[in-house]
């Protein structure tokens, strides 16, 4: 009877409630949480910040002060309601100054879903509590499928089962206590885990092999911009020398130098390389992994511009531009500045958003420049999800999707460069960019048939305790199987070559799980709860 009430709650909150899919706010005024409130404390969700060091430069953040009141809290609500089973992980940057705090508390932060529907919404919340620390920016990442939780209600069913929670509320250093808290939160997300499935390889380099980058799959962008000298102010000129750009043992080295260069009647003291891929796409994850430069003044990029952009000299301009920057978007997956050594950020520029950037998120890799990270952006007609080595650290999805906050429902191509700032050191002679390979997915297109035989397919009881078992049809025995945790784990993997098969998952962990059933046409992944 437990099992069936547990379905039929997850069944409720997966189809009637409408659903909360992703949320973010960086406090720049481009975040989409627009009803912030404050119990008990004083708040600013649009304060100059302090504290702008470490993985946190931004110029807003939200200011919380808690000046003795008994349950002090900041919170916000939405309008449809989370599904934890699909989307369960939330993640913030905080600051808690010592010199802001009185009594003896903990130093903590929780993050607690409640039902604001309730006469007491806190009468069925569930709570994370993490441990912080004092002076200085963190990220406390709080997921309801992995994380221990509280139940204020001993009787609630596990989080990822329910569907009634529409408010996030937030509290510093406990509650119950009249001591005081200043603290300052920026860059809330609530990371979604579901959507597309890019499982596909589209293209790649792999920079195998030693001498000359491969012609065939990018394009030397040398020509100078009107006036001279390329944006921002840089002092290098790019080249298609080889001493700026080759393979060598199986990565490709952008170098940027110190030497005097003349080229279109230009003498520089700077070169360096700017490549365009001769590959377009849309939407689909792109990763690189990569060892930036160091020295200040440096700007390595790996970045993406509209494959209809006008500009002189880049490799799609002549047969398809159709409009200038920022007209043609611009999604900067990595930038790196060697005047903030391992500070590493994504950024959006758009008609509604550029110059100035004002749509960003970053975060502190502390070996970017001596070791290997892999790069990523996740790209759907929805959103794009930016990762250092899994780690999500920004998200943008605004609101209103038009050609002024959203000119990305067209081609993009990929670019690799490094520039070179005025502030460079008079001491830098040169340093490289290594990228170990780029790679580009996407969804695989399934055919008619193996989509009418992949819904065929049925798991159940859902959630199990100890058998699940997983229905095909006769049609697509043999198809292979992977469970995976929702932190992308694989936890087992084997085919089915019975209609009816039997998986013992008695030994799992309680939580959600991924299958993914995958033909030679595609994938399609399925998810049960154990118990």
């Amino acid at each position: 009877m437990r099992n069936f009430f547990v379905l039929a709650l997850l069944i409720f909150s997966t189809f009637i409630f409408s659903q909360v899919q992703s949320l973010n706010d960086n406090f720049e005024g481009t975040g989409n949480i627009a009803t912030w409130s404050g119990d008990g404390c004083g708040m600013n969700n649009s304060f100059t910040n302090p504290f702008q060091t470490g993985i946190n430069n931004s110029t807003k953040v939200l200011r919380y002060e808690d000046t003795g009141a008994q349950y002090a809290n900041i919170r916000f609500e939405t309008e449809s309601n989370f599904n934890l089973t699909a989307n369960n992980s939330f993640s913030l940057k905080i600051y808690v100054p010592s010199s802001g705090i009185t009594g003896n508390q903990p130093n903590q932060i929780s993050l607690k879903l409640q039902n604001s529907l309730l006469p007491e919404p806190w009468s069925t919340q569930c709570e994370i509590i993490k441990p912080i620390l004092l002076n200085e920016w963190q990220v406390i990442t709080f997921n309801f499928a992995t994380d221990n939780y509280i139940n204020l209600d001993g009787g609630s069913p596990n989080p990822i089962y329910r569907g009634d929670f529409n408010r996030v509320l937030i509290q510093i250093n406990g509650e119950n206590n009249n001591d005081q808290v200043l603290a300052y939160l920026d860059d809330f997300i609530y990371a979604f885990t579901d959507g597309p499935v890019f499982n596909n390889l589209v293209w790649s380099d792999e920079f195998d092999g030693n001498g000359a980058i491969n012609q065939s799959k990018w394009f030397h962008q040398t020509q100078l911009p009107a006036g001279g000298s390329w944006y921002n102010g840089e002092l290098q000129h790019y080249t298609n020398r080889q001493v700026n750009s080759f393979l060598s043992n199986g990565a490709l080295n952008i170098v940027a130098k110190r030497e005097n260069f003349t080229d279109q009647g230009q003498t520089k003291q700077y070169t360096s390389a700017r490549l365009n891929s001769k590959f377009a796409f849309k939407y689909g994850r792109v990763e690189a992994r990569i060892k930036l430069p160091t020295g200040a003044g440096t700007w390595p990029a790996f970045w993406m511009l509209g494959k209809n952009i006008i500009e002189l000299g880049a490799f799609w301009s002549s047969t398809n531009g159709t409009v200038v920057w920022p007209a043609c978007g611009e999604i900067d997956i990595l930038e790196h500045w060697g005047s903030n050594q391992n500070y590493v950020q994504s950024a959006m520029h758009t008609p509604s958003s550029f110059g100035s950037t004002v749509n960003y998120g970053g975060q502190t890799i502390s070996t970017a420049s001596s070791e290997y990270h892999i790069y990523s952006l996740e790209w759907t007609a929805e959103r794009m999800i930016f990762k250092v080595d899994n780690v999500v650290h920004y998200i943008y999805n605004p609101a209103i999707k038009n050609s002024d906050t959203w000119p990305f429902d067209a081609e993009q191509y990929l670019l690799l460069n490094i520039g070179i700032e005025p502030s460079v050191t008079p001491s830098f002679i040169q340093s490289a960019m290594e990228v170990d390979y780029v790679r580009v997915y996407q969804e695989t297109a399934l055919s008619s048939l193996d989509n009418i035989r992949l819904s065929a397919i049925a798991l159940y009881p859902n959630p199990v305790t100890t058998h699940l078992t997983i229905d095909i049809p006769q049609q697509i025995m043999g198809i292979k199987a992977k469970v995976y945790s929702v932190l992308g784990q694989e936890i087992s993997s084997f085919s089915l070559n019975e209609e009816h098969n039997i998986i013992d998952v008695s030994s799992y962990q309680n939580g959600m799980y991924f299958v993914k059933m995958e033909t030679n046409n595609g994938m399609k992944t399925f998810k049960f709860i154990k118990n």
